[in-house]
C-alpha cells in the first residue's frame, strides 16, 4: 500500500497534470451529457494518471539516458587475394 501511495504521490510533470486536467474534464462532460463512452476515455487517461503510465508504459518511449561503453573488442584480420597476371 505504501508503494502505490508513494507512486501517486511523486513524480509529478507535465504530462501527468495534463492527463489529469484531461480525465477531470472529460469525466464532468460525459457525467454531463450522459455519454458513456466519453466516461470510459476519462477513466482510462484517470488510470494513466493514477499509475503514472502512458500509453507506452512508464517510460517505455524514452530514449536510455546513458550511453553503454562498447565491449565489442575483437580485430579484424584482412587478408590480400591477389589476381593472376594474364
Amino acid at each position: 500500500m505504501k508503494a502505490i501511495t508513494e507512486n501517486l504521490l511523486t513524480n509529478w510533470d507535465f504530462m501527468r497534470w495534463l492527463r489529469l486536467g484531461l480525465a477531470i474534464f472529460i469525466g464532468m462532460q460525459a457525467i454531463e451529457l450522459h455519454d458513456p463512452l466519453a466516461g470510459m476515455i476519462a477513466a482510462f487517461f484517470l488510470f494513466q494518471v493514477i499509475t503514472n503510465t502512458g500509453c507506452c508504459g512508464s517510460a517505455g518511449c524514452a530514449v536510455p539516458s546513458t550511453k553503454q561503453p562498447e565491449t565489442h573488442t575483437d580485430s579484424v584480420d584482412y587478408e590480400e587475394i591477389k589476381s593472376p597476371k594474364k
